[in-house]
């Protein structure tokens, strides 16, 4: 299908400045007429259509024909002067808010449609709010002043009063062409050119300089302004008679400068739709760089088959676009709204989202499975649906915004899947956050496989939803393993644990975690991610947050009593009234669960002469939290789909650990410092000092060291093991009388003494050597090996120092000699630990072997290959010590500074020099 010649990519006088221009109102504030009326002001289209008469351009479905509202945003493409216009409409009910927002993302600018006869209206205010959220130039259009009954003056008033002084009427601004030296001036009288260009001046200082000095302000300086958002130009007119449109129009190309964009690709995607053969189609904006036909999306792997330029239900295939233009691509199969590719970022969370959840019914002959899987693809293109499968129910749920949009999706299921459903009560959609900093452990180690992963839960500010952050040490988790659980994190809606409802308003950040040279897979971190997180919320005090409506009521001052006490009623709150001429202004908050159905109630005791608009505020604490977790029947336990324990390995098996006993079987130290929220310094854990010379090993223990030891035995224990040394009776002052002990400790006596010491573990242990490491990795190791020459220097030791260098790709390894110790950097996919197991395997027979880390998992491993285990704390008071005598040996040695021949002969010599000296023998 080809579109009409007016879009002319492939002719040569090709446009080369583009801007995508959003409409966006109250529903009936008169949105998709004005659309119209800009289309046919531009030749676009011969003929005027009509809402009403359903034969308007862009109502393309016959859905918002048969209702008369937008329903799905819709975009046409023009020709206004020498620039191309792409126009987006959007939905203006408030039921289809969520698909306004998503466009709101490609916007160059947006145009707020205002009904004159009703005024700024509720949603009005919404729009204003996100518009200035995403920083969108903003032009106003008040519709409707055709009608009797409208005042400009007014409008304009309560316009500024609701959006700001900066809202300047532009009507009556000439032409460009009209103006010498590109200047801004009026056509109407004098005072008027005065009051309209003093009106400007006040908004931004830089044209308030130059109306001072020079009585006019240059057009330059006016489009900043407008792209800053310090200017507001608005135009009165009717968009159904055509009056103020051209202005408009003239208005838009004239005032927004040209927008740059870098040569790097990037794109925003911000809608996903099927054509009538069933093809998807992604909608994005190219925002750097140009899009061409078979290019591949690198993080994607797929490639665009087709590109199209939608004009109402006409498209034009185009072999490419460039930056600046919006399109529809095929052949990307795993996009989503929102989502950012090549140098684009991703989206923020949306700020309108339903607050109601209904459970659909389906008819008995209907297969539940399949029709979960239709949903899932209307999911694709309305995400907000947050489409849910309850396991335990075997139940359905769907989250939306009110009646209509049930109405449509009713509809659309039948009309595309042939199934007539209905809807179950609606009840509102919970959250849950945290109140405390806690700290969450996740472990996976089924046999195999291998994972644990350390969080820290956070609760943020009411509104900032989830963040999530890592600050864990690359010397103990991998890089690629970070990214794997931040992405885990992120790609899923993590549920609470009061109500099962989702969690918000929260912080979540890696601190600490552990992989398997061999053993960890990708799927491995997302179960000990997930676990983690469910861990802490089990551990964390948790409460439960609802939606709540911001209101605003203009009502008679003898019902604002009334209006009062109904607000207390419902657990809401309320500033001070203010009386505006004859009526009383009264605004606020309150939950959207006592305030849903309000509007009736509100205009039956008014009389009908009260006006209340209602907008989401946001998620606050739940005002009756104990009610409605009587009435849950959820529970964290049972959630399968959801564990809140872990998996641990013995006997060749896995089996789970209930939240609460995690943390007495993870491998990992704590990274949060118990009865101290603010210091999350790493714990050390130090095994306990026994009577005799013994050590028990716990199963887990054990499994880790069979995993880790070359051909394992079959036949394990089956339970802990405490490996002691055998009683011997002793004498003070006497060895073991047991002549075999005897024989070993005298072959030991001349045997070479080792120390191998783990230089990260005693870097990040020791508390100068870390926050050395913190500022330069390089002198830590440096000033760890020079103190431990000085060591080797008193214990006369062979000493090794260790260092990872397993992340170096093709590193052969390194041994070098550094004044008196050995260093090593291990190869390639060798750590430190593995390096000194295996030295410790190959020389403790025959050697005095010590091992310097505080790793416990390391200590039992080499204490069960016959070395001896001394921890960082231990390594640190033997090197303390061994300064001390050191200095005290020197400090105590008497200097003698005179130099005697006598010293330095043979005895017999000295001898006979000394009898000469003394006159007894002479020479």
């Amino acid at each position: 299908m080809k579109g009409a010649d007016f879009m002319g990519d492939n002719s040569e006088n090709k446009p080369d400045r583009y801007i995508n221009i959003g409409i966006v109102a109250h529903v009936d504030a008169g949105k998709t007429t004005l659309s119209e009326s800009m289309l046919y002001h531009a030749g676009a289209i011969r003929k005027l259509g009509r809402v009403d008469h359903k034969d308007a351009f862009l109502d393309t479905d016959q859905m918002e024909r048969e209702r008369g509202i937008t329903i799905f945003s819709k975009q046409a493409v023009f020709r206004w002067k020498d620039r191309t216009i792409t126009l987006l409409d959007t939905p203006g009910h408030v039921d289809f808010s969520a698909e306004m927002e998503r466009v709101l993302q490609v916007l160059d600018c947006a145009v707020l449609v205002v009904s004159g006869a009703d005024g700024v209206q509720g949603h009005t205010q919404t729009l204003w709010k996100l518009l200035k959220r995403y920083h969108i130039p903003t032009f106003l259009f008040v519709n409707k002043m055709d009608q009797e009954g409208t005042d400009g003056e007014k409008l304009l008033k309560e316009l500024r009063k609701r959006f700001g002084e900066n809202v300047v009427p532009f009507v009556d601004i000439m032409t460009e062409s009209d103006c010498p030296g590109g200047k801004v001036y009026l056509h109407t009288k004098e005072s008027a050119v005065e009051e309209v260009l003093e009106e400007l001046a006040v908004c931004e200082d830089d044209m308030m300089e130059e109306y001072l000095e020079e009585g006019r302000i240059s057009l330059d300086k006016v489009q900043k302004a407008v792209a800053d958002r310090q200017v507001f130009p608005c135009y009165f007119g009717s968009a159904l008679h055509s009056q103020g449109v051209e202005e408009l129009l003239d208005g838009l190309d004239r005032y927004m400068k040209d927008k740059t964009y870098p040569a790097e690709f990037g794109a925003k995607v911000y809608k996903i739709a099927r054509d009538n053969q069933g093809n998807r189609l992604t909608y994005l904006k190219v925002t750097g760089g140009r899009l061409k036909v078979k290019d591949v999306v690198e993080e994607l792997n797929e490639k665009v088959n087709q590109i199209r330029i939608y004009s109402g239900e006409k498209f034009e295939a185009v072999k490419e676009v460039e930056a600046g233009r919006v399109c529809a691509v095929t052949g990307l199969e795993n996009t989503r709204p929102g989502q950012g590719i090549g140098a684009e970022e991703e989206s923020d969370l949306p700020v309108l989202e339903p607050v109601l959840t209904y459970q659909i019914l389906l008819p008995d002959d209907c297969d539940v499975h399949k029709m979960l899987l239709n949903l899932k693809i209307l999911e694709e293109e309305e995400p907000e649906l947050h489409i849910v499968w309850e396991e335990q129910t075997s139940e359905i749920h769907v989250q939306l915004m009110g009646d209509v949009q049930i109405e449509i999706l009713q509809r659309m299921i039948k009309e595309r899947f042939g199934v007539l459903v209905e809807f179950g009560e609606g009840s509102i959609v919970y959250k849950e956050t945290i109140t405390a900093l806690v700290e969450g452990v996740g472990h996976f180690e089924p046999l195999r496989h291998y994972a644990e992963v350390h969080l820290r839960l956070e609760p943020g500010e009411r509104g900032s939803g989830m963040q999530f952050a890592a600050e864990c040490s690359e010397d103990i988790l991998d890089r690629n393993w970070q990214r794997l659980v931040l992405t885990h994190l992120e790609e899923k809606e993590h549920k609470g644990v009061l109500t099962g409802s989702p969690i918000t308003d929260m912080k979540i950040t890696l601190t600490s975690g552990r992989a398997h040279q061999k053993h960890t897979e990708g799927g491995d971190f997302r179960q000990a991610t997930y676990r983690a997180v469910r861990q802490g919320l089990k551990k964390a005090d948790s409460i439960l947050l609802e939606p709540y409506y911001e209101f605003r009521m203009e009502l008679p001052s003898e019902n604002v009593g009334r209006a009062m006490t109904d607000i207390q009623n419902m657990s809401g709150k309320f500033g001070t009234p203010m009386i505006e001429e004859e009526t009383t202004v009264l605004t606020g908050s309150a939950p959207v669960s006592l305030m849903r159905g309000y509007q009736k109630e509100f205009t039956a005791y008014t009389g009908g002469r009260g006006r209340i608009a209602v907008s989401l505020k946001g998620y606050d604490i739940c005002h009756n939290q104990e009610e409605v977790l009587a009435e849950s029947t959820y529970d964290s336990e049972a959630d399968l789909a959801n564990p809140t324990g872990s998996v641990f390995c013995a006997h060749g098996a896995g089996f789970v650990v209930d939240w609460d006993e995690v943390e007495e079987y993870m491998h990992m130290e704590h990274t949060l410092e118990s009865g101290n929220d603010d210091e999350m310094d790493i714990m050390e854990v130090t095994l306990p000092k026994r009577r005799h010379s013994s050590i028990e090993l716990t199963q887990e223990e054990l499994d880790a060291i069979y995993v880790r030891t070359p051909d394992p035995k079959k036949n394990r224990s089956t339970g802990p093991v405490t490996v002691r040394a055998k009683e011997k009776t002793r004498e003070p002052g006497s060895a073991y009388q047991d002549p075999k002990w005897e024989a070993r400790r005298r072959a030991k006596a001349g045997t070479e003494e080792y120390l191998l010491v783990d230089g990260y573990n005693i870097i990040f242990s020791w508390e100068e050597l870390k926050e050395l490491s913190e500022r330069d990795i390089g002198a830590a190791r440096g000033k760890l090996a020079d103190i431990l020459s000085n060591y080797q220097g008193f214990r006369k030791c062979t000493l090794i120092l260790v260092y990872d260098a397993y992340k170096v790709e093709g590193n052969p390894g390194e041994v070098m000699k550094y004044h008196n110790i050995y260093i090593v950097y291990t190869k390639e996919a060798e750590t430190a630990d593995q390096y000194i197991e295996k030295t410790v395997r190959r020389i403790a027979k025959n050697a005095d072997v010590t091992v310097a880390t505080s790793d416990g998992l390391e200590q039992v491993i080499i204490m069960g290959q016959g070395a001896h285990r001394m921890s960082a704390p231990g390594l640190k008071e033997e090197v303390e010590l061994a300064l001390k005598e050191l200095r005290g040996e020197h400090l105590g040695r008497q200097v003698n500074l005179k130099n005697y021949l006598l010293d330095y002969l043979d005895e017999e010599t000295a001898k006979q020099m000394e009898e000469i000296r003394l006159g007894k023998e002479k020479c």
